[in-house]
């Protein structure tokens, strides 16, 4: 057990962050609980290891990070719209109830957050866990693209899909009669330094040597980019870059800096040798995705930073569910899609590296009397330990304890 109170374990964990942005992270953890969970996936991680339910399943390629809110649209090099899992950061090898878990205790924590009755949480965890392992029985693996979706991802997909490139640039971008910039004071941006833009603009011009048009990726400007909670501190940012080389044809990129997984110390032994942790993050997410966002590239910077490239898209978005309260069909319709893109995840990407066979996994979702209630019962009880982090770290907070001259 750790020793250590919270909020000495999030400072340690991000006392390597940027302390400039890492401010932004302590303070969006701070407005609930669910930001908190989303935050701290390394308490969920490092706790994880004292259940013997977890470590007996077997292994599979994991998110990582698995919660109702990393799942989203976007488009693939073949520019089909998909929606399916994201956010592999902490991706790994690893038994496969600790994705289901995280997600599970995630539907418990947010349901304070959205206004749900104990009785609304359950039948939700219910139909995301059921729908789990039915898809791993069945091992049958399909994929959610534009032309296939029902229901309300099928809705979800043909409404982004008509989202247009040149408003989406527009909205970023400032347009001037001899060039193009990121438009200033916008609060998802912040400047970089010269030093920085140079390294930037030396990583993504090697690269691009590699593609059949080199010149796309000529790099027009950069940014830092601030967007999710977990990864706000790492060096992360966005790029203008030429593209087809007319206004309203540039292209946006997002680079952001690879990390170890949180769960490696713990699992260092089952896992593969990886040039990178970019090179992890990409791999996992490949074989986990029925197809993976445009651009999906490794990056090596002349330090040996690795970074995960990739387009940043108009038609990327979460169906958050925060928007379905009061609509308990849809709200069912969205666990029965997550249930089934994690169980077709975990089969695509089996007999891999390690991890178990379709067939493994076959039976073990055909045991699901065995495990399924067991889970569930960990799930709700971490769910106590979280609300319990939460008021100690927001406690910590509020004494001053995340300050900017204090984590500098």
């Amino acid at each position: 057990m750790n020793r250590l109170s919270v909020p000495d374990r999030i400072r340690l964990y991000n006392a390597d962050r940027n302390p400039r942005f890492v401010t932004y992270k302590y303070a969006a953890m701070r407005e609930n609980v669910f930001r908190f969970f989303r935050g701290t996936s390394h308490l969920f991680n490092d706790d994880l290891g004292a259940e013997p339910l977890i470590g007996q399943a077997p292994r599979t390629w994991n998110v990582g990070d698995l919660h109702i809110e990393n799942f989203g649209s976007f488009k693939a090099d073949n520019r089909v719209a998909y929606f399916d899992l994201n956010d592999f950061d902490e991706s790994i090898l690893a038994p496969n109830l600790a994705d289901l878990a995280r997600i599970t205790c995630s539907l418990f924590v947010a349901g304070s957050t959205l206004e749900l009755n104990e009785a609304e949480v359950g039948q939700l965890v219910r139909t995301l866990t059921d729908t789990y392992a039915q898809t791993l029985a069945k091992g049958y693996i399909r994929s959610l693209e534009q032309d296939t979706a029902r229901g309300i991802v099928g809705q979800f997909l043909r409404k982004v899909e008509f989202r247009k490139r040149r408003s989406f640039l527009k909205s970023r971008l400032h347009y001037k009669k001899h060039g193009v910039r990121f438009r200033k004071h916008d609060p998802r941006t912040s400047p970089v330094d010269a030093e920085t833009r140079r390294a930037v603009e030396l990583a993504v011009h090697v690269w691009a040597q590699t593609q059949p048009d080199p010149t796309f990726f000529d790099v027009l400007d950069v940014a830092h980019r601030l967007a999710g909670t977990g990864s706000l501190g790492i060096d992360r940012y966005i790029l203008l870059v030429r593209g087809w080389g007319k206004r309203g044809k540039e292209y946006l990129l997002d680079l952001k800096q690879a990390m170890p997984s949180s769960l490696q110390n713990q699992l260092a032994e089952y896992q593969p040798a990886w040039s990178s942790d970019a090179q992890r993050i990409v791999e996992v997410q490949k074989r986990i995705q029925a197809a993976s966002p445009a651009l999906l590239h490794p990056l090596i910077f002349p330090d040996g930073t690795s970074y995960v490239l990739r387009e940043l898209q108009p038609v990327e978005d979460r169906i958050a569910l925060a928007g379905l309260v009061g609509k308990p069909r849809k709200q069912i319709s969205l666990m029965t899609t997550m249930g089934q893109l994690c169980g077709w995840g975990h089969l695509r990407a089996s007999g891999r590296q390690g991890s178990a066979t379709a067939d493994e996994l076959i039976a073990f979702g055909q045991e699901s009397d065995r495990w399924q209630q067991p889970l569930i019962e960990y799930a709700w009880d971490y769910a106590q330990q979280v609300t319990a982090d939460y008021r100690a770290y927001c406690e910590a907070y509020d004494q001053g304890f995340f300050r900017p001259d204090l984590i500098a």
